[in-house]
């Protein structure tokens, strides 16, 4: 079965030549050239493996866009814009997109953006890296913590009883250090684990997420008890199980 993707960009010209490409990889892709074309495909239920989201559009803008994708779905994010700085990466990341290329950008970069996002969004082959980082601590498909609990089946975590609206990347890192507890993660191993991907020193993306992350299930996110720092080292579990 083919994998469905929602290419969402002005320009129809960089539209049609994304859509052709990938569609020679394999892939459905369905275009929308506005913000508004776009939140009307995001809730028009099709299920989708990924979207393409260009941060510049007409009508509601791209930011806009992906706020809409994230109070309802998990799916992975890929911004592509001419915009550059950290700043706009930083935004893009923080507001739940799980990767950043910026144009111009060869087609086969993109296609192995797309296909490196899907896997690491669980819509590809079953089981992840960060999956295999699974213990024996875990109780079943359900870990609790105090306070916290964690479904590795539904993808899920419920903060003293009401669910949290997590990013993929965002419950897979929290998933890593609570099935994992006692063990210290570094940068480079998040990023290994979590993005499936090396490791080349850029802090931000780390940063960024484990910063969102903490907003949403700590009660302090200044003084964190889920996930606690090691300055210098890296991360782990606080004394929070169960």
């Amino acid at each position: 079965m083919q994998q469905r993707v929602l290419l969402i960009e002005d320009d129809e010209d960089i539209s049609r030549m994304v859509s052709s490409y990938l569609a020679k990889e394999g892939y459905e892709v369905d275009m929308a050239f506005d913000g508004e074309a776009a939140e009307r495909k995001i809730l028009g239920g099709t299920a989708y493996a990924l979207v393409l989201l260009d941060l510049m559009l007409p009508k509601r803008s791209g930011m806009d866009v992906l706020q809409t994708i994230r109070a309802g779905s998990l799916v992975p994010v890929l911004i592509m814009s001419a915009k550059d700085s950290d700043v706009d990466k930083a935004l893009g990341l923080g507001f739940g997109a799980d990767d950043y290329i910026t144009k111009p950008f060869s087609m086969i970069e993109l296609a192995a953006r797309v296909k490196a996002a899907i896997r690491r969004a669980g819509y590809a082959a079953a089981g992840t890296k960060a999956e295999e980082a699974v213990t024996p601590n875990e109780q079943g498909k359900v870990i609790l913590l105090r306070g916290l609990t964690v479904n590795l089946d539904t993808f899920s975590a419920l903060k003293d009883g009401e669910e949290i609206k997590l990013t993929a990347k965002e419950f897979h890192i929290l998933k890593l250090f609570a099935a994992n507890p006692g063990r210290v993660f570094t940068k480079a191993q998040i990023y290994s684990l979590v993005w499936e991907d090396d490791y080349y020193g850029d802090e931000n993306v780390i940063n960024v997420h484990m910063r969102r992350l903490r907003e949403k299930i700590e009660d302090d996110p200044s003084h964190p008890e889920y996930i606690k720092t090691l300055w210098g080292i890296g991360y782990k579990l606080g004394d929070v199980l169960l």
